[in-house]
């Protein structure tokens, strides 16, 4: 899974989101050709490096050259559902329009479909956020994380008059994300950049492993900090888990072997991480059975009840152990042959492992009356389907 974590030291706009996913390998004859799908014309897009603080940031800007009239949300709307953009890009260029016409009518006391945008409904703001859009899914990014938003001070001009910074409507769309308020001179978030994150970002990036760093260039300069924005694409790292457990284990000389399945049915029923039968030898030179249980501390009186019941034993050795453990899900993938449950556990260096459900392969191919690989191949195959091909997927 790829992932990009919005480092916005000095805020954000959208068209310091356009800049940082140039940086990052977006193409701007791409974003010219998606932009051709969009009933808007009177404008030209240009592509520039600046330098602030010494960091080298892309400009995005688009010149308008026609004069252009506010526009409602269900018109915007109804632009991108004629156009011919992808289905992914319009969903998500839809949901941040959303999210704003939602903090626009909160504030206003109107209605979703009567809000009337300003400045976010000129083509530069609408190219800024059907761009972003359109820049996520060509460069694959799956998640997108933010770090805290600087929400500057001060007051702004607008069309309804002079305004707090963070505008109403800024406040609003920050809802839920982490925000620094009095950090900055000035407003360093923007509406668009605002409803980019609102609708599509989450906070508290996991652990992960950076591939790539661009960064967007804002319009002004600031006395305080470089303006840019800085997208740091990557890959989550599994975290491994350290444990606490408890390891039960008793040797056992005269017990009917048949026995045993019952045994470790009852323990892995009560709870039980995981048993094992092992051959030994024992006084005497006697053949015998090492009886080890895996469980959680608190399990312990139930599974050595189980023991004391249901075996020969006369005493159980305890001792505590430590386990290292990926981060592990299950999920149920469709095959053609029916669904089957697949483990997959997440190693440190970004590979997955993946191991259909042995009881749920056997079951299909006793009912299809077909071979066990068969299933246990589709099983695979469906699994890895629902990967990027930025994933290493191993067997």
């Amino acid at each position: 899974m790829k992932i990009a974590y919005f480092d916005a030291f000095s805020g954000i706009s959208g068209d310091m989101v356009i800049g940082a996913l140039l940086d990052l390998g977006l193409s701007l004859d791409l974003l010219k050709a998606e932009f051709s799908k969009l009933p808007l014309d009177g404008y030209t897009l240009r592509q520039s490096e600046r330098t602030h603080n010494g960091i080298r940031a892309i400009k995005f800007d688009v010149e308008v050259t026609v004069k252009q009239h506010e526009r409602s949300f269900r018109s915007i709307a109804d632009m991108l559902e004629v156009s011919r953009l992808s289905g992914a890009a319009k969903i998500k260029a839809l949901n941040i329009f959303t999210r704003l016409a939602e903090a626009e009518a909160r504030v206003h006391n109107a209605s979703v479909e009567d809000v009337h945008f300003h400045e976010v409904g000129a083509v530069d703001s609408i190219l800024d956020i059907v761009g972003a859009a359109i820049g996520f899914e060509a460069l694959g990014i799956q998640t997108i994380y933010t770090s805290p938003l600087p929400m500057g001070g001060g007051l702004v001009s607008s069309r309804h008059g002079i305004l707090p910074v963070p505008g109403p409507a800024t406040a609003e769309l920050v809802k839920g994300l982490p925000v620094r308020f009095e950090d900055g001179q000035s407003e360093l978030v923007t509406p668009t950049g605002a409803a980019i994150l609102a609708a599509l970002a989450q906070p508290r990036p996991p652990l992960f492993s950076i591939a790539q760093v661009g960064y967007g260039a804002g319009e002004r300069t600031l006395s305080d900090r470089p303006n840019v924005l800085r997208v740091c694409l990557g890959h989550p790292v599994p975290e491994v888990r350290r444990e606490q457990l408890l390891v039960l284990e008793t040797n056992i000389d005269d017990l009917n072997p048949e026995w045993y399945e019952h045994v470790m049915e009852q323990l892995f029923a009560a709870g039980a991480r995981d048993v094992s039968l092992t051959p030994i030898q024992m006084k005497k030179n006697r053949p015998g059975i090492l009886l080890w249980v895996l469980c959680d501390p608190q399990d312990e009186g139930q599974l050595s009840g189980i023991l004391f019941n249901e075996t020969s034993t006369l005493g159980i050795r305890s001792y505590r152990v430590e386990r290292l453990a990926l981060r592990r899900e299950q999920k149920e993938v469709q095959t053609k042959y029916g669904r089957v449950r697949v483990k997959i556990a997440y190693q440190p260096n970004g590979q997955v492992n993946c191991a259909p459900e042995y009881d749920d392969c056997k079951r299909l191919a006793q009912e299809k009356n077909i071979a066990l690989k068969l299933v246990y191949e589709a099983a695979l195959q469906g699994v890895q389907s629902e990967y990027r091909q930025d994933e290493s997927l191993t067997k």
